[in-house]
């Protein structure tokens, strides 16, 4: 048994760490206030599992709540926090009916006092300013008493399991946790393997963010656990995190350097040869790794144009055909022995194999609908590379807007456009039967450019199924001719600029409404959710359905179930989901009472 006091004291002096887990403090103001109910209460609050090695001891369970104690009692975050220190800033008790809330009405009868400010300050200043209002004096005898209660909850003791051995490697640690924790918080081996390097090279997560932050204003957002990923590649040759178990702290400082340097030579590559010069069409991102490792063994660079052409040949095939959606770790290690053993050549021959011989695009490759799916990317990547030109102007698209050709058809990829914003707005909601006549008489062959069929008969609302199907076709052509040449060290380069997407065109009513529910929910301490994305089966890599928003580490990063919501899914797609441990809504007001009710339950109050 450990006093949470005494726990805290270490914390401070270094000797138990907090370890700032990929998924950072996550906790939000409901369940800051149901710990301290329930510590106030004397109610079960659950038990320490610790982590003994290299002479550290790492908490790892019970980490956001030593951290939700260590806030609100030092008024300030431990080292190396990251979240939204809100969440535990401003916590009250009511002296009278002994509840917390994070805000004190304007009324002050009874009084509401600052918890942070009890622990900082003591209870002498407090006593004064109970004794200067009015109302307190009759029950100043209660309410010290309850005062004192709540500054005695932290010389509460707590139990405390401890992993210690050799044998006890980052995987089996990650296993102990998981089954101790079964149906909570998940821990992961690249939070582990992230704390230990922690452990030993305290400023690790901030080298790291700085290359995460530097990306990020060049339009590209990764995490720390990708960016692991990758520094993992270069130093074990191996896709397991718990590779870097053997690493010391040099090695992997110097691996992170490599890495990012290669993961900035590849992005310049993807930006000016493919034209994916933002995150929504930045696919394929598992195989960075792989070429962070072809890198590292090229020296940093690739040597020629060939050379260059077939890794990103490789590349846009991985993400088109989902190679590391399923079983990424296995898919990964093929690469990197084929990386080792046989260099880019190897990488296409292979990607050749798994795909049984053939590689080539097909029109059911656009089959999909919406900016998440696979082919988007590869619609955007032909629209950079082959100069496709506004049908206003007649003029190569700059700074275009997303446009559906039917406008009320649907979401299909074949159905998407780029237009100038001016275009788009003149145009509006005109079905394409009404201009598309005027667009090629004014500008021959601007139609052409962005692969509309040439029949007049396709143009029209009742043939909008042929008309999808002949521009899958004139889309399949197009990529295929574009990859050959890519292959063959012949493709063109997009031109200047970026086409940068209004994050607001294409906006729909659904999309409007999903908008408004994450922002909703964000409020009440959820994570952003991924939008309009594919949810793909871990074992086959086949994607189940498209999602209106999508939370796959659980409402908050680590803690529950996956979450999906899908407003248009089909029951078969939605039964496998639940299979694989999904937790389903079919409507953003299911989703909305599912949060209420989880964060009155967290706070111990009725929704």
């Amino acid at each position: 048994m450990t006093k949470l006091a005494a726990l805290l004291d270490q914390v401070d002096a270094g000797s138990v760490l907090l370890p700032e887990f990929q998924r950072g403090y996550v906790w939000n103001r409901d369940q800051v206030r149901g710990l301290m109910r329930s510590l106030y209460r004397g109610y079960p609050v659950g038990s320490l599992l610790t982590w003994e090695t290299r002479g550290d001891l790492l908490i790892l369970d019970g980490q956001q709540r030593l951290t939700t104690l260590y806030g609100i009692s030092r008024g300030r975050p431990p080292a190396f926090f990251r979240g939204d220190q809100r969440a535990f800033t401003g916590l009250r008790f009511n002296v009278e009916d002994e509840t917390f809330e994070f805000h004190a009405p304007a009324r002050a009868d009874p009084p509401w006092v600052d918890v942070t400010a009890l622990y900082t300050e003591g209870l002498e200043p407090l006593v004064a300013a109970l004794h200067a209002h009015p109302g307190s004096r009759p029950r100043i005898a209660a309410y010290l008493t309850r005062l004192a209660r709540l500054q005695q909850v932290l010389e509460r003791d707590i139990h405390e399991e401890k992993v210690t051995g050799a044998d006890k490697t980052t995987d089996v640690v990650v296993d102990i946790f998981n089954r101790v924790n079964a149906g909570g918080t998940r821990l992961s081996a690249a939070d582990l393997a992230l704390a230990k390097q922690c452990a030993h090279w305290p400023q690790a997560r901030a080298v790291m963010r700085d290359h995460l932050d530097r990306w990020d204003k060049e339009g590209f957002s990764f995490t720390l656990d990708w960016l692991l990923r990758n520094v993992t590649a270069v130093a074990t040759g191996r896709a397991e995190f718990s590779s870097l178990d053997a690493v010391p702290v040099t090695a992997f400082q110097q691996a992170l350097e490599a890495a990012a340097g290669y993961i900035s030579y590849f992005l310049d590559l993807v930006v000016t040869r493919l034209g994916l010069d933002h995150d929504r069409v930045l696919a394929g991102r598992y195989a960075f790794p792989v070429v962070c490792l072809l890198l590292d063994q090229r020296g940093g660079s690739l040597a020629s144009d060939p050379d260059v052409g077939r890794v990103l040949y490789w590349y846009v095939h991985a993400a088109l055909r989902g190679r590391f959606a399923g079983s990424a770790e296995t898919a990964l290690n093929q690469d990197y022995g084929t990386v080792t053993s046989h260099g880019a050549d190897g990488l296409v021959s292979s990607l050749e194999r798994w795909r049984g011989g053939n590689l080539a695009v097909t029109a059911a490759d656009f089959d999909g609908s919406g900016r998440g799916s696979r082919c988007y990317p590869l619609l955007y990547l032909l629209t950079r590379v082959h100069g496709a030109h506004d049908f206003g102007s007649g003029l190569p698209l700059a700074d275009p807007q997303l446009h559906h050709v039917f406008p009320k058809a649907g979401n299909a990829v074949a159905n998407l456009c780029f237009l100038s914003q001016e275009t788009r707005m003149v145009i509006g909601q005109r079905p394409p039967g009404e201009y598309f006549r005027v667009v090629e008489s004014m500008h021959p062959g601007v139609l052409a450019s962005q692969w509309i069929p040439h029949d007049p008969a396709l143009w029209q609302d009742d043939r909008y199924p042929d008309f999808l199907a002949a521009r899958r076709e004139l889309l399949a052509a197009a990529a295929n001719d574009f990859l050959s040449g890519l292959l063959a060290g012949t493709a063109p380069a997009p031109g200047s600029g970026r086409l940068l997407i209004a994050a607001d065109a294409g906006s729909t009513p659904v999309t409007a409404l999903v908008t408004a529910l994450v922002a909703e929910l964000t409020e009440l301490g959820c994570a952003e959710p991924a939008l309009d994305c594919e949810v793909p089966d871990p074992a086959t890599g086949e994607v189940l359905l498209m999602a209106d928003a999508c939370w796959p580490e659980g409402l908050q990063p680590g803690q529950g179930a996956p979450v999906v919501l899908a407003l248009d899914a089909a029951a078969g797609d939605l039964d496998r989901l639940r299979e694989l441990g999904y937790d389903l809504f079919t409507s953003v007001d299911s989703l909305r009472g599912h949060v209420r009710r989880r964060n009155s339950a967290a706070a111990g109050v009725s929704a």
